[in-house]
């Protein structure tokens, strides 16, 4: 193997920067030659390329987000735009390539390694959603974003007398809400995995305060409920003051945590060495502190990581 290709799609996240250094630098010292896609799929559409070098990654480990940029491409969901794909890395000699992203990127990787590019996937996402790992890239930065910023947000609410209802992402897991509230001690967090009854949360809250506990925080993930409308339910329903904070792309930003540098490093070496090994259509994971490859076709066919139950039953216990 000559040449691969590295690009990362979807949603950007902290930790994909190192993921980028991490191949570039394991294929050069290989002697692999290797091209970053730029914009995601989109710059296989477009033909919108360059070539990495050792100093192409040079201080990027603590910067987040990812300089090759990242796009939605619906060209990509379409046998025409793969084929175009198809087409822009055959035509630049590319052996391999390297994908750096959430579902719909390695939904895309598999449609390529079908017809006949070989393709590992890294898995990156803040909702932590994708199964067959125990960490994707990004989720432990998003979480420490999300403690920094509740924390900051107990200090006022100890000052007065208030509720405060804070949205996290999380479309289809509840895993940043749940377990910041854990981390953080907030009263309550609703997830998508969860049924909750807001009466019973509103008994709890009227009742903490007739025992002198004046302040409470609430962790509403996206896929939950509106947090405008928990807020707003609350304030109408107990009378209480009640302040919304939507964390929204906050939580995407900022410098990767140590673990997202590491496990970053690690997934990008591994993604190179699997290449060489002759490994296609499949997406390495962490599982048990250990990194694995699992087929692009089971991780897809599960649809979504299950949340943890003892996480669930950690937020029952200790954040009341």
């Amino acid at each position: 193997m000559r040449r691969i290709a590295v690009l990362t799609s979807g949603g950007d996240c902290s930790g994909m920067n190192p993921a980028i250094r991490a191949v570039v630098r394991t294929a050069l010292a290989k002697g692999i030659d290797v091209v970053g896609i730029q914009r995601g799929y989109r710059g296989l559409i477009d033909r919108q390329y360059e070539m990495l070098h050792h100093q192409s990654v040079s201080n990027t480990l603590q910067r987040g987000g990812t300089f090759l940029q990242s796009a939605r491409c619906k060209e990509m969901m379409s046998p025409a735009g793969q084929a175009i794909a198809v087409e822009t890395l055959e035509g630049i000699g590319i052996e391999g390539l390297v994908v750096i992203g959430g579902d719909g990127s390695l939904r895309g990787a598999k449609a390529l390694h079908e017809r006949g590019i070989k393709t590992i996937g890294i898995p990156a996402s803040i909702d932590n959603d994708i199964p067959f790992t125990d960490m994707s890239l990004g989720v432990d930065t998003a979480l420490n974003n999300i403690c920094y910023a509740v924390d900051c947000l107990k200090d006022t609410a100890s000052s007065h007398d208030r509720t405060f209802v804070v949205e996290t992402m999380g479309r289809g897991s509840g895993y940043l809400a749940l377990t910041a509230a854990v981390a953080c001690g907030a009263e309550f967090a609703l997830i998508p995995e969860v049924e909750f009854d807001l009466d019973a949360i509103c008994e709890i809250l009227r009742r903490r305060f007739k025992d002198g506990r004046n302040n409470s925080l609430i962790l509403v993930a996206e896929g939950a409920a509106s947090a405008k409308e928990i807020a707003d339910q609350i304030k109408d329903r107990i009378h209480f003051e009640t302040r919304l904070m939507v964390l929204g792309h906050y939580q995407r930003g900022g410098s990767p945590t140590a673990f997202d540098r590491l496990l970053a490093c690690r997934f990008g070496m591994t993604a190179v060495e699997a290449l060489l090994a002759g490994e296609s259509g499949k997406m390495i994971g962490l599982t048990k502190s250990e990194i694995q490859l699992t087929e692009l076709d089971k991780v897809i066919s599960e649809k979504t990581r299950p949340i943890d139950q003892m996480l669930v039953k950690l937020g029952e216990i200790m954040d009341r």
